[in-house]
């Protein structure tokens, strides 16, 4: 399964905090929605690859979307924050409640040397 994908030169992994810039069209008129949230979790391969964001909405409510990784609509992601997980699928999110459902150990973006002697 895949672990990350790579979306305009940038990587993004299961367990970052993204903010994915979609374009909706109403009628005649078009806006950018924003929807931030984790990733959850990245599906299949090449052209069929999807990812899934989960935020938590206003009433403590769980709020999950997900985006094909190729959909025209989409014009920007951005990474907030990394993440360090060890599994591939978040899932046990979901049982999660208020802050403690969007609480994933942030990655040092730079690794401790050992001293040398």
């Amino acid at each position: 399964m895949a672990q990350n994908f790579i979306y305009n030169d940038q990587e993004i992994n299961i367990g970052d905090t993204v903010r994915v810039h979609q374009e909706i069209s109403e009628g005649k008129k078009t806006r950018v929605q924003v929807f931030e949230g984790i990733v959850m979790a990245i599906k299949n391969r090449d052209v069929n690859k999807s990812f899934t964001v989960r935020k938590i909405a206003s009433g403590n409510v769980g709020v999950e979307k997900i985006f094909p990784v190729l959909m025209p609509s989409i014009k920007k992601i951005e990474v907030k924050r990394r993440g360090e997980i060890k599994r591939s699928k978040l899932y046990y999110l979901r049982d999660k409640v208020g802050k403690a459902a969007s609480r994933v150990k942030e990655k040092s973006l730079f690794k401790e040397t050992a001293a040398k002697s």
